[in-house]
């Protein structure tokens, strides 16, 4: 994947994450509310009707109590209580039923059918022995109960909520229900409404994410553009820099060649031919020139040698890094007359490619850093690695600088090398300076960082 989609995907992938969230919580409470919605219009409407169905009863006790409270209780008064309650009704699903204590039923004004039969283990389609259930509510003085039975006037089994009440002395229980097909259907209209009210939450919410998720694309794409933008120019840069920096070198190398080996080369020369023109005419001093002659190209080989490894160590190729490093201080210890100190005693890895001539590099960059402007007297090289880094560090007791305001004014070729070397290979350089104290450590892993894009 491009940098450009990681960037855009980066910026989507967690705004359409939060939106879901907030579609899944937004569902969750209103499903919440509209299940209390709905059995609150439940609750309020079985009140209503639990007051009606009691006052629905109390009417036909007021209207039987002549003949239930004169105290005779014989075959002829029952039979006239149960014909009255035959004709009271309300609606076309309003009525009342009588059963005794054995479950056998004794009135029934829709179902005449089950008149006279013994109830006692029906069940509704839930399980519910009803008139059981209906038995132990009256006798309870509780008096509601739900259950499902079946409806007179379309014939099918609906919910019902009967409220019932004993008789004690004629051991009769007296009952009417009213069926809940309303409550469903309020119950259900409410849950509907709350439904809609979710699908055009929904929505809105889905425009407002596509307009998010538009202006995150839009964004990423115009900073990607950006971003491009910038790195063509710090690439135009990059690449004006190593043509500087490879003509830089290609000038040192003509002057180090024109003013020192080519000099030499032509004194050579001329000593030869002043050697040829004294031995023809058979001086003894011939011999001298040519001798001298000889000493001075033995220094032409050597400058040749300095020159070649300055521009690479053969010693990398042959005995590795820390050999190199230590050539590297003694040539500087010869040279600069400074004391030098090497330690490699802690090194025992294997470097990446690429790894040990930056490093070689960067002990030369700050070589060369410290013989120009520290002043310094001893410097102190340390190189040690293990199986996961590899670690160079070196010190010096000169004069010291500021380091943030050599890296605010970007001064310094050989520490804007240094520093870049160590960033390819992402690694940590730090860079502390005191006077008398001037440490440059560099932390090297030894597992090159990943740079697909």
């Amino acid at each position: 994947m491009q940098l450009k989609h990681k960037i855009v995907a980066l910026g989507i992938l967690p705004l359409v994450l939060a939106i879901a969230v907030i579609c899944a919580l937004v569902i969750s409470l209103n499903r919440q509310l509209g299940d209390q919605q709905a059995q609150l219009i439940e609750d309020s409407i079985l009140a209503s009707k639990r007051a009606e169905l009691k006052n629905y009863v109390e009417m036909a006790q007021s209207l039987i109590a002549p003949l239930y409270d004169d105290g005779k209780g014989d075959a002829h008064a029952q039979q006239q209580v149960l014909e009255e309650l035959r004709q009271l009704s309300f609606g076309i699903n309003g009525y009342f039923f009588v059963y005794d204590r054995q479950g056998r039923s004794l009135m029934h004004s829709r179902q005449s059918e089950l008149v006279g039969q013994y109830l006692w283990d029906m069940k509704d389609p839930h399980g519910l022995p009803v008139i059981q259930a209906l038995l132990k509510s009256a006798e309870s003085g509780e008096g509601f109960q739900r259950y499902a039975w079946n409806k007179p006037s379309t014939g099918q089994v609906t919910d019902k909520l009967a409220y019932v009440v004993m008789l004690d002395r004629w051991g009769w229980m007296l009952g009417t229900g009213i069926y809940l097909e309303d409550v469903e259907r309020a119950t259900q209209q409410a849950r509907d409404e709350v439904a809609q009210g979710i699908r055009k939450t929904m929505l809105a919410i889905a425009v407002v994410a596509l307009v998010a998720v538009l202006l995150v694309f839009a964004s990423g794409m115009t900073l990607n553009v950006s971003e491009h933008r910038l790195a063509d120019k710090k690439l135009q840069r990059l690449t004006q820099r190593i043509v500087s920096l490879q003509e830089e070198e290609r000038s040192r190398v003509s002057r180090e060649l024109h003013d020192g080996i080519s000099q030499v080369l032509v004194s050579i020369k001329f000593q030869f031919e002043l050697a040829s023109h004294v031995l023809e005419k058979g001086q003894e001093q011939g011999l001298d020139i040519l001798r001298e002659a000889v000493e001075r190209l033995g220094e032409a080989i050597g400058e040749v040698r300095s020159l070649s490894h300055d521009l690479r160590s053969s010693l990398l190729d042959t005995l590795g890094l820390p050999a190199a490093i230590g050539q590297l201080a003694a040539e500087f210890e010869q040279r600069s007359g400074l004391v030098v100190t090497y330690d490699n005693s802690e090194f025992d890895c294997q470097l990446v490619e690429g790894l040990p001539v930056s490093l070689f590099r960067i002990v030369q960059e700050g070589l060369t850093n410290i013989e120009r402007h520290a002043q310094a007297q001893n410097v102190s090289i340390t190189l040690c690695g293990s199986a996961e880094s590899v670690r160079l560090t070196v010190i010096d007791d000169g004069i010291g600088f500021n380091v943030a305001q050599v890296e605010r004014r970007h001064s310094g070729i050989g520490l804007r090398n240094i520093r870049e070397r160590v960033e390819h290979f992402g690694g940590r350089f730090e860079l502390v300076s005191t006077p008398g104290r001037s440490v440059l450590d560099v932390l090297l892993p030894l597992k090159m960082p990943a740079t697909k894009y």
